[in-house]
């Protein structure tokens, strides 16, 4: 894959609108978008058949969780949708009946390990005796025995998960910030260069491109940073 297929533009906006104006404004520079609850609730389930439609790639970030018969009856219906990837947080059991609804489509499922947004503190708060990096590398055993296409996880991670999930997994990693970007809610971040080196497929990178006062410029350099980093 080329930087262009590697990079995941996240439509954080909230409306609409507001999403295609960005898409036009990263025209063919961006191919890859990431929507989630913020845009799919402003209609963003229509727009996101649209962008497929279009030629697009769409990642719908849904981090499922929900009984079995449940999960795979959701799938089922967004893997008709075109989309390209899912995700779910990664419990064992709605992972298995997500492999078993999604067998024959193409949608790569992946496994939300722990978000980005937290730290040792947060998962300790949340009831989990588990570190975060212990607790990503479970789940990325779980989730590779039970057949998904990918892991979410940070960068920090990365490597390790790499080690687990072997080469034909994807490592979908949120948390990118570019060289002096703020980092916002992100907790654990890296630049994308670091990312790739680590072990990453695909970065996710939302507000320093969308939030950029010329975000096709933003997008641009990001992926000449990828590219350099790819034919190192």
């Amino acid at each position: 894959m080329n930087a262009r297929e590697r990079l995941i533009v996240g439509l954080d906006v909230p409306t609409v609108a507001e999403a295609e104006e960005k898409v036009r404004a990263l025209g063919d520079s961006v191919l890859f978008y990431k929507i989630g609850y913020q845009l799919v609730f402003a209609g963003g389930l229509e727009f996101a058949r649209d962008l497929a439609s279009d030629g697009k790639k769409v990642f719908l970030d849904m981090k499922l969780l929900d009984i079995d018969n449940t999960v795979a009856k959701g799938v089922e219906n967004i893997a008709k949708m075109g989309m390209s990837m899912l995700t779910l947080h990664a419990y064992p059991k709605a992972m298995r009946a997500a492999v078993a609804a999604a067998k024959g489509s193409d949608l790569c499922l992946l496994g939300v390990t722990v978000l980005t947004s937290m730290d040792a503190s947060d998962v300790h708060e949340a009831g989990y005796e588990l570190d975060p990096r212990t607790l990503v590398l479970r789940r990325a055993e779980q989730a590779r025995a039970a057949g998904m296409g990918g892991i979410v996880c940070s960068a920090e991670e990365a490597s390790a998960v790499r080690k687990i999930a072997g080469a034909d997994m994807a490592i979908v990693t949120p948390g990118i910030r570019p060289a002096g970007a703020e980092k916002g809610d992100q907790k654990r971040v890296m630049t994308p260069a670091e990312a790739l080196k680590a072990g990453s497929s695909h970065l996710v990178v939302a507000r320093p491109i969308v939030q950029a006062a010329d975000p096709r410029a933003a997008a641009e350099a990001i992926l000449a940073e990828m590219a350099g980093e790819l034919k190192s």
